[in-house]
């Protein structure tokens, strides 16, 4: 029997060769599919869980028997998740929603075909695969255990279980735990049961709890496109529960106890204290002396208290060791384990002396000596005579000794004393030792008790006078004086005064001065004060030298000495007039250009050498304007042209003179006049006669001038004599007797 389809291709391919009215109208279908098919009605269809949204999953592929073209549908059930979406024309299919096999691993969804006007619709399932997305995941969390600890090694003692919702290897599940040092635990990786390592024991006494992680991971599988392991943790807390297993131990160990010259009988001495090993669940604890006692000592058998049972003078030992023992009670008061530890009683001498210094004659607390600065460093102090005791014995009788005072100057020795030392001071810092900063040095000596409760103590004070020494050099108050003196100072005059002092006392704070150098023979200093004068027969001129500089000397009594550089200017004075050049008081002036006058003023600084100029007086007047600061002369600026000045003279005769003036600019100042006579001229006339003036700078220049024109004028004249001479050929030839009556007639010369 034929399907369907197949009679509907049947029908087809005879409506060609059928001539009929279009009476009837079939409905479009879609193409049959395979489960492993992406095109067709979405009839069996998988999709992979981990597939992204938005990509295309699918094609639904039908058609028209008719040939109509044909548009696509999806829908979903009321009330279900819409996860697809269709393209209504090429029926491609895509997902809009993201799929969760362990939600929902099957999806029902409805498919249409229409050709518009007829319309089939078909359910489809689809089915969601498996990706490896899902961890394991523990049950029963937390996972908390307790475990006895005499539990035997190899023993289980607890067994985890994890789920994970992926299939195949991805939902399978294996065990381990994350490694840790020293761990007492192992599992098994498939069942998850877990037990004490082989030869590993728990012990309350050492840890009381335990935390273990264990590790929950998958068989793996692909997730977009990768292979993927997925892995959960759990902690495992194991608490480990006491048994009785443990003897009693001592609390506060070691134990020393102390028996004093007063103590009576029944005196308390030391209290012992020891509890059972096992805390979880203690038995209480019976003391007992085992051995040492000597019948001195007893013990409380519930509360440990060692108490004197004789005089300490009947004590036959300064030094006894108990050895007490602590056993625990059973529940029928049986004595179980028990532990020995020791006890150490001293018997010990009163604290009742304190430390006393002593000196030659007998107990003394102020020591005094006499001594020169600056002794050798690692030097004794050998003035010094001291002994120090305490009359208690033992450990009451020991002490340590320390100085007081200046750091680090002295050192005491010995630093620690028992009974009795002879004691020593060495000098530890020569430098600190200075009889310019300190005449004498205090410190206190002390003596106290290290070990006693009491801490006695006793002081002795310790004076050092200090004696000088030539230790110091004279040292100038700076390293360089600046003197000034105005020139032209009468001889003996004042320059500076330097300064330098010795720090030493007596004579050698004593300075003597003195001075040396290239530049200090115009000068002397008072030996004494310290004044620098000038020589009484010295003259000083800023304008032949203004600079001095010389060294000057601070001496002690021993010789020595400091140095320091004075430094003397010489301060000008305005001593000398401006002076004008004689020989250039004569100018010729083009006009429009200036000419220049100078005066020079020998003074050496300014401003006395520094020159104003200014016109006095001219004839004629209002003609001309002088540069005040370099002596510029030029015609006021309407006189243009010679017409002009010919017009003010009235006269060809244009050679004008200028009184000018010369001011220096000291105080106070000098002024120096002198007559400029300036001849006007044109500029082409100017030039010429600069040229010729020029000449006479330029030797070489005139004797080629001469010698062109000596060349010039031979040149000429032979010329001149060569033309004659072939005239009087030509006409020789033309005319012989003729020319020889020229000739006969010629004068001579």
């Amino acid at each position: 029997m034929k399907s369907p389809h197949s009679l509907r291709l049947s029908l087809l391919l005879l409506l060609p060769h059928i001539h009929l009215a279009r009476q009837s109208d079939f409905a479009p279908y879609f193409y049959d599919n395979g489960p492993s098919s992406t095109s067709g009605n979405m009839a069996l269809f998988s999709i992979a869980e981990d597939t992204p949204v938005g990509a295309q999953v699918y094609t639904l592929n039908g058609t028209d028997p008719e040939g109509d073209s044909v548009r696509y549908g999806l829908t979903f059930e009321k009330g279900s998740k819409e996860y697809f979406r269709v393209e209504p024309k090429s029926g491609r299919v895509t997902l809009i929603s993201e799929l969760d096999r362990e939600v929902e691993d099957e999806i029902a969804v409805l498919v249409s075909i229409t050709d518009g006007r007829n319309k089939v619709v078909e359910k489809g399932r689809v089915f969601v695969t498996d990706a490896n997305d899902e961890k394991p995941e523990f049950l029963n969390l937390p996972f908390i255990v307790s475990v006895p600890e005499d539990t035997e090694a190899g023993s289980s003692i607890f067994k985890v279980q994890a789920v994970d919702k992926d299939l195949g290897s991805g939902g399978s599940v294996t065990y381990f735990l994350q490694t840790t040092p020293n761990t007492k635990f192992t599992i098994d990786g498939h069942s998850g049961v877990l037990r004490i390592k082989p030869g590993e024991y728990l012990d309350y006494e050492t840890s009381k709890t335990h935390f273990v992680t264990v590790v929950a991971k998958d068989g793996g599988g692909k997730y977009n496109g990768k292979h993927q392991v997925m892995t959960s943790s759990a902690t495992i807390t194991i608490n480990v529960l006491d048994a009785q297993d443990s003897p009693p131990t001592f609390v506060g160990t070691p134990y020393f106890g102390y028996v004093y010259e007063v103590s009576v009988p029944g005196s308390e001495i030391f209290t012992v204290f020891a509890k059972d090993g096992d805390q979880g669940n203690p038995n209480p604890i019976q003391y007992s002396i085992f051995n040492g006692s000597d019948g001195s000592f007893s013990i409380n058998s519930s509360s440990g208290c060692i108490t004197l049972t004789t005089y300490p003078i009947q004590l036959k030992n300064e030094l006894y060791e108990l050895q007490v023992k602590a056993s625990e009670v059973g529940p029928e008061n049986q004595l179980l384990d028990y532990t020995i530890t020791m006890v150490t009683i001293r018997v010990v001498d009163l604290n009742n002396h304190p430390p006393t210094f002593y000196g030659e004659n007998g107990p003394q607390n102020r020591f005094e000596l006499t001594m020169y600065e600056h002794p050798p460093e690692g030097e004794i102090l050998r003035g010094l005579k001291i002994t120090v005791n305490d009359s208690d014995q033992g450990a009451n009788a020991k002490f340590r000794l320390r100085l007081v005072g200046p750091g680090r100057v002295l050192r005491v020795v010995p630093q620690t004393v028992l009974n009795e030392a002879q004691v020593t001071i060495i000098v530890e810092n020569s430098t600190a030792i200075d009889y310019e900063k300190y005449t004498f040095l205090s410190f206190k000596l002390l003596a106290v008790e290290i070990d006693t409760p009491e801490r006695f103590s006793a002081t002795a004070d310790i004076i050092i006078h200090l004696l000088d020494t030539n230790d110091n050099t004279p040292k100038f108050s700076t390293d360089f004086y600046i003197a000034r003196i105005p020139e032209n100072s009468p001889g003996g005059s004042n320059v500076v005064s330097v300064t330098a002092t010795d720090l030493d006392s007596g004579l050698w704070g004593d300075v003597k001065y003195s001075i040396y150098g290239s530049g200090a023979d115009l000068f002397l200093i008072h030996p004494t004060s310290g004044i620098i004068y000038t020589q009484p027969w010295a003259t000083l001129d800023a304008e032949v030298k203004s600079k001095y500089n010389f060294y000057v000397k601070a001496e002690d009594t021993e010789g020595k000495y400091s140095l320091a550089e004075v430094f003397v200017t010489v301060l000008d004075l305005n001593d000398h007039p401006p002076e004008f050049d004689e020989n250039f008081l004569e100018k010729t002036m083009i006009i429009g250009a200036p000419v220049k006058v100078e005066a020079v003023d020998d003074d050496a600084e300014e401003p006395n050498n520094v020159i104003e100029y200014s016109i006095m007086k001219a004839d004629p007047e209002n003609v001309f304007d002088i540069n005040t600061s370099t002596g510029e002369i030029k015609l006021k600026p309407f006189i243009k042209s010679m017409e002009i000045v010919q017009n003010i003279t009235r006269q060809k005769d244009c050679k004008w003179s200028v009184v000018v003036q010369a001011r220096d600019g000291g105080s106070p100042s000098f002024t120096t006049t002198a007559v400029v006579k300036i001849d006007i001229t044109e500029a082409i006339k100017e030039r010429i006669i600069a040229y010729f003036l020029g000449l006479r700078n330029r030797p070489l220049t005139v004797f080629g001038i001469c010698l062109s024109f000596v060349t010039f004028a031979v040149s000429l004249t032979v010329f001149i004599s060569s033309i004659l001479y072939w005239t009087a050929v030509r006409q020789a030839r033309v005319n012989p007797e003729a020319s020889f009556r020229k000739i006969i007639r010629r004068p001579k010369l």
